[in-house]
């Protein structure tokens, strides 16, 4: 069975960091484009940042996110990070990890079951 979980998540203050992990597991599960997206309550799922396997990111049209936002990876534990620095009370969401995938999973796309970020003013 392949999956991503993601970890990390947590309650933390206003101005406060985070570190969110997406891990890849399952046999020969290889992705070749990662994606962090969030969901607030009472609100729509929004994208965050993306990396694919050139390492390239892209963040969401919002100057927060990019100026405080890093999205990487390790190819060699198959994993995904998202850093959060200077934390907000709008941040507060369930961050989900999104991967495209290829060779066996050209294709299909996979979801995290989510992490909830709780920030607290």
């Amino acid at each position: 069975q392949v999956q991503l979980v993601e970890s990390g998540g947590g309650l933390v203050q206003a101005g406060g960091s985070l570190r969110l992990s997406c891990a890849a597991s399952g046999p020969d599960f290889s992705l070749n484009a990662w994606a962090w997206y969030r969901q607030a309550p009472g609100k729509q799922r929004e994208l965050v940042a993306t990396i694919n396997e050139d390492g390239k990111t892209d963040y969401a049209d919002s100057d927060s996110v990019k100026d405080r936002f890093t999205i990487s990876r390790d190819v060699a534990k198959n994993t995904v990070y998202l850093q959060m620095e200077s934390l907000k009370p709008e941040d507060t969401a369930v961050y989900y990890c999104w991967g495209q995938g290829q060779r066996r999973f050209r294709g299909r796309e996979f979801w995290g079951k989510g992490t909830l970020v709780t920030v607290s003013s």
